[in-house]
């Protein structure tokens, strides 16, 4: 029978093949000697000869092997994490080094690794399966492992493991307080202490003389400006810098030096950080609250403040830096004197009369009456009439001062 081919190189078939059969050959090899050289399997070895050491042969053979993997479909998640760290429900190996560490029992009860995964907390990248890549430590990745690795690197005060409480803020960010979360609590007091609302909106609520907050976590690197930032170019550097000195880094900002401790500047660049958008199914955070509701207290004082006599400073803003205690207007922020004895304050300061300052105002005050609270002629002439009123009501209470009791006479300059 004759012999029929399709191939116009029959002589030269047979080398082809044994040349291709050879190459994979070589690769499936080396792809095994690539796969056996992955560090988990080696963490695998050694956590089960340490369970065999301290609980018995056993217990060593119910260690699972091969690589392991937790799925969350409700917040889209792979997580491989514990390929290295078996030791996470394992008791005995509470002290041990990591991956052979046993996790904390309080976080798991109300947070079981099956439910919420491992990244959704930590960080990290989680379908990688080697150290440096499943710690996130790589290009191209912004969820590092928030732990005290990089706690050392930031040089976070007190706490190195404290980064860990902005992802844990992520699904707690309507908790006045949450429990455990110290550096976030901290940040959430200076937030109300500050007066931080007063010019920028946080969900859904404060002023607009700064840029809204509510969603700045989500802020990509790039967006910064880290032209005068020395040191590290990370977000989290370049917030803590802009609370410690807000002009160092803007240098036409209005907002004021709170002169913040490391500490303090740390816990609110952690929060801020905290404050993005996150796909957290209701049931994941069963309990907590889902708004950032104002308490009763908090809205009678605002109500109290727009409808009372001190309104109009309210309406305008001057609020924000100026209490005018003599109308019983507190300022959440306080940063520049009360404004119950503007009055006198400009005649004695600065040697020129309430009416001229207001038409052509100095120093801060020209900024602030030029961007952020700009008045017309006729509205200048009312805010002189303010504050003669304010004046002539705290020189009535000047004599009683328990007529007044939200008077601030603080005589920091403006």
């Amino acid at each position: 029978m004759e012999k029929r081919t399709s191939s116009p190189y029959p002589r030269r078939d047979r080398p082809v093949l044994a040349i291709v059969g050879a190459l994979l050959v070589v690769s499936t090899v080396l792809f095994w000697r690539a796969d056996r050289a992955h560090e988990w399997r080696y963490y695998q070895y050694e956590f089960r000869q340490l369970v065999a050491e301290k609980l018995g042969a056993d217990k060593a053979k119910a260690v699972p092997a091969g690589m392991q993997q937790i799925w969350i479909p409700g917040l889209n998640r792979a997580d491989r994490c514990i390929t290295c760290h078996q030791a996470v429900a394992f008791k005995g190996f509470e002290t041990a080094d990591e991956p052979f560490r046993t996790h904390p029992v309080e976080p798991l009860r109300t947070h079981p690794p099956e439910k919420f995964g491992c990244t959704s907390c930590h960080g990290g990248q989680g379908w990688a399966v080697d150290t440096e890549p499943a710690h996130g430590v790589v290009e191209h990745w912004e969820e590092p492992v928030l732990g005290p690795a990089l706690g050392e690197a930031y040089s976070i005060a007190d706490d190195k493991k404290a980064l860990v409480q902005m992802n844990c803020n992520v699904c707690h960010r309507f908790d006045r307080e949450t429990a455990g979360a110290e550096f976030i609590n901290l940040g959430k007091k200076l937030v109300n202490e500050k007066g931080c609302r007063a010019c920028h909106v946080v969900n859904g609520r404060g002023g607009t003389i700064g840029p809204d907050l509510t969603n700045v976590g989500a802020k990509a690197p790039e967006q910064y400006e880290f032209g005068r930032l020395s040191g590290q170019k990370t977000s989290f550097a370049w917030h803590v810098a802009h609370f410690k000195d807000p002009r160092a880094l803007v240098q036409d900002t209005v907002m004021p030096n709170f002169h913040l401790s490391t500490k303090e500047a740390q816990a609110l660049s952690m929060l801020v950080l905290s404050w993005r958008k996150a796909p957290v199914p209701a049931d994941f955070v069963a309990g907590t609250p889902r708004t950032d509701a104002m308490t009763g207290d908090e809205k009678e004082e605002e109500r109290r403040m727009k409808e009372g006599p001190g309104a109009w400073f309210v309406k305008t803003g001057c609020f924000v830096c100026h209490s005018i205690g003599s109308l019983g207007v507190r300022s959440p922020a306080q940063i520049g004197p009360d404004l119950s004895t503007a009055v006198e304050d400009t005649q004695t300061r600065f040697g020129r009369t309430v009416d001229d300052f207001i038409r052509e105002p100095s120093g801060t005050m020209a900024v602030v009456l030029s961007r952020q609270i700009v008045l017309s002629p006729e509205e200048k002439q009312v805010a002189v009439a303010k504050l003669r009123e304010a004046y002539a009501e705290h020189e009535k209470q000047k004599g009683d001062p328990k007529k007044n009791p939200g008077q601030v006479l603080e005589g920091r300059s403006h």
